[in-house]
């Protein structure tokens, strides 16, 4: 018989003692309604999220629900993996004319961030990681121009991420999404100011080197995310992830850096509304 035990939805956390922010999630990838979810969420202490649009049409989606929704803040770009996609099936014309609406929809007042983008160099051959760092070099500079974050997805990439960073010049606010260095990078991350989200995976057993990472970052640069439906915590990895489960992930990182749960809570709600720019609820 098959195992229906994973498809269940974990179930509804303790609620954090100070509302916090689901700094990354991907709301049209999961299956509850977009109210039920929101409704999970904001019932454990997750007042706000940040909807990701990784490709147009998630772009799309995610400004209007950005538009419709008081607790949802957007954040369009194309994703790393998109960029050698769209070269590949239209030329390096259909990658501008992407990038151009890309452009267009982060103008949008609804949208406090550019992201996901950066460098994904898991199954990525030259050729494509070339056309991921020239997406990359232009988001960098459309967040800078519009004095917007900038969202970074960094997978097995770290060394030619922060090269990119430091040949454009970082935007103020940076972001490295689902956090995925060493504590060696997370001093790097310090010493320039960025932001780093930590994810479900950082309660994986195998996840030493994201915990030692957490342990040292300083706590006015720390995020919390989902990641949703990916990267459940533990003990529920492998289950759907979802907003409501930020509790489970910030009460493991809570006991990693020795600090009550309700301290890093107050200093992710903070960094959060400071790294996307808007005002706590």
């Amino acid at each position: 018989m098959p195992n229906t035990a994973r498809s269940v939805p974990p179930p509804l956390p303790e609620p954090l003692p100070v509302p916090v922010a689901d700094s990354h999630t991907h709301l049209d990838m999961q299956e509850p309604s977009v109210e039920e979810a929101l409704r999970q969420a904001a019932a454990v202490g997750v007042e706000t999220v940040v909807q990701i649009g990784c490709d147009l049409e998630r772009a799309r989606w995610a400004t209007r629900l950005a538009a419709e929704q008081p607790a949802v803040h957007a954040a369009v770009a194309l994703h790393p993996n998109e960029a050698p996609r769209i070269a590949a099936d239209g030329g390096p014309e259909a990658l501008d004319e992407a990038l151009e609406e890309i452009a267009r929809l982060a103008e949008l007042p609804q949208v406090l961030a550019v992201g996901e983008t950066g460098l994904d160099h898991f199954r990525t051959d030259e050729a494509g990681q070339a056309e991921q760092r020239r997406s990359f070099r232009a988001h960098i500079a459309l967040a800078k121009r519009l004095d917007k974050a900038l969202v970074i997805h960094d997978r097995d990439a770290h060394a030619d991420v922060l090269r990119v960073l430091r040949e454009e010049g970082a935007p103020e606010r940076t972001v490295f999404h689902c956090y995925s260095g060493d504590a060696d990078m997370a001093e790097v991350c310090a010493e320039n100011g960025w932001f780093m989200s930590f994810a479900g995976n950082v309660t994986f057993k195998n996840a030493q080197s994201l915990r030692d990472a957490l342990a040292v970052a300083p706590p006015e640069l720390v995020l919390v995310e989902t990641d949703a439906p990916f990267l459940t915590p533990t003990p529920y990895r492998g289950r759907p992830n979802a907003p409501y489960l930020i509790p489970v992930t910030l009460r493991a990182m809570a006991e990693v850096r020795d600090v009550p749960v309700e301290t890093l809570a107050e200093q992710v709600a903070g960094n959060t509304a400071r790294a996307f720019g808007y005002q706590r609820p």
